[in-house]
């Protein structure tokens, strides 16, 4: 039975806890250290986030610790080891699982997917015959992305996923535009299943966890004998309180490749430091770098991309380093990770709580973090104020899709109304969140009173008769003038989907 936890009861929870590091106490704790570890506990208490998993590497030293508790039914402390769903930095497991089977001349990223799975297709045949492996990891596949279905829990559950990708409409031509793609990254599972003769999940373990001596990830809290577990925190629609949910540990098997890993904060910048220190055993310094390198077509996914690696999201700055980033969402649990290699920094934040994204927002959308940890900032988004006639090309309806775990088709929709020179974005008839242009087809969310802070990222696409097409908010596309088809069933509009 879910357990109610009080707002105050909680924050008297969250209160302790600390960053430490295994330097000798006699070494003195940065102060940018000190600044983060009060930024995450007055997040976590402005919020309400249960726990916390924080991993830091400044300055050649790494930082791990906990913050808050497990559950706040029976509170225990979240501590270093403590683990958590990171759910899609999962996905920079499956990108570097396929850059070692390059390495061994197994796979060629330029060649089709159907080279290596002949009976692949999406519901446009001609497309889904010309994509790519690279295509399917930088997530400019074209083909709708948020397919959620469970095709059971056994060894064949990929398979089947990939067998019913056959559904799925094709948004755009392959390698033309950037498009989050969950379905993507389980056909890539599903590539490696078929190379390796071996299941995902058992390739990841031999292949990358047990070498790199990550003893706290898995794909099972029961392959964690012992481990202190991050029980997930969802918020009650009926009463606002945050509820312990245990059942949403689930995640379709069929997923795992694209969500599925479960991890500690410990292991997750030991992770950061393999991909900073250029590789080693298991993959070589050129694996590593072609992982962050020739990104596809840009775009914003939160923040503004550069495009996307083999798996990676790159993200520009103002000073020229790239932010190597990723992070993850499933319920209950939020995460957020990035690196800037030529400053030697990573950061990895673990949440148990749906009121996670808040604090991550603070941390890897803002600058803090970035300006100082790195010394690096993103690029200016001022705000700027258009004319009717500038902003009428992008208003209208909006609509995108997904498909549930169960195979129900859900669509999304909103509008776009203009107001004193900027966006605001109704859903359900009401006015749901503001956004202003800060350059051609670019916009950032601001509060809807108005203000010139920097927040979420988004931008629109146009087709190639010049005109708006989609906007993509979360990485999604949400098509302009779409509708919901017949059968499908309508879900209030989230920027921030499962799995991001």
């Amino acid at each position: 039975m879910p357990q109610h936890v009080s707002r105050r009861t909680l924050l008297r929870a969250t209160a302790a806890g600390g960053l430490v590091t295994a330097v000798p106490a006699r070494v003195p704790v940065p102060s940018a250290v000190r600044e983060l570890e009060d930024r995450i506990r007055a997040g976590m208490e402005r919020y309400g986030v249960a726990g916390v998993g924080v991993g830091l590497w400044y300055r050649g030293r790494e930082y791990v610790r906990g913050f808050g508790v497990t559950r706040t039914d029976a509170p225990t402390a979240v501590d270093g080891d403590t683990v958590f769903r990171v759910a899609s930095t999962t996905k920079t497991f499956t990108g570097a699982a396929v850059m070692r089977l390059v390495e061994q001349g197994r796979i060629d990223l330029d060649r089709t997917v159907r080279s290596y799975l002949p009976g692949f297709r999406t519901a446009d045949a001609a497309a889904s015959a010309r994509v790519t492996v690279r295509q399917a990891l930088n997530h400019t596949g074209g083909w709708l992305g948020d397919f959620f279905l469970d095709t059971g829990d056994d060894a064949g559950a990929l398979a089947r996923y990939v067998a019913a990708m056959d559904r799925l409409p094709q948004l755009n031509p392959p390698g033309r535009v950037f498009a989050y793609n969950n379905a993507a990254l389980s056909l890539a599972g599903r590539l490696i299943e078929v190379v390796t003769h071996r299941p995902y999940e058992e390739e990841v373990r031999r292949g990358l966890l047990h070498p790199l001596g990550l003893t706290r990830s898995a794909f099972s809290v029961d392959d964690l004998p012992g481990a202190s577990v991050a029980q997930p925190h969802v918020v009650d629609p009926a009463t606002g309180t945050l509820v312990v949910s245990p059942e949403s540990w689930w995640l379709p098997r069929s997923l795992h490749a694209a969500g599925g890993l479960i991890s500690s904060a410990r292991d997750q910048i030991r992770w950061a430091r393999f991909h900073l220190g250029g590789g080693g055993r298991v993959l070589s310094g050129r694996a590593i770098r072609a992982m962050r390198s020739r990104p596809g077509p840009g775009g914003t996914l939160f923040v503004e991309l550069d495009g996307a690696g083999v798996t990676w999201m790159l993200r520009p700055t103002a000073e020229g380093p790239t932010v190597v980033q990723h992070g993850g969402d499933w319920s209950g649990q939020h995460s957020g990770f990035l690196m800037v290699p030529a400053r030697d920094v990573a950061l990895t934040v673990l949440t148990n709580s749906d009121a996670g994204p808040a604090l991550l927002d603070d941390l890897f959308v803002g600058d803090w973090a970035l300006r100082r940890l790195a010394g690096v900032s993103n690029i200016p988004a001022p705000p700027l104020t258009l004319t009717d006639a500038e902003l009428a090309p992008y208003l209208g309806r909006y609509s995108g899709q997904q498909i549930d775990v169960d195979g129900t088709v859900y669509t999304q929709e909103f509008e776009f109304v203009a107001d004193r020179g900027r966006l605001v974005l109704m859903a359900g008839g009401a006015a749901v969140d503001g956004f202003a242009f800060y350059r051609k087809d670019y916009v950032v969310d601001l509060p809807l009173r108005g203000g010139t802070e920097e927040g979420i990222r988004a931008n629109f696409v146009r087709g190639p008769d010049g005109s708006v097409r989609w906007f993509r908010i979360g990485g999604r596309l949400y098509r302009r003038g779409g509708t919901a088809a017949a059968t499908a069933r309508v879900r209030p509009f989230n920027p921030r989907p499962a799995l991001s």
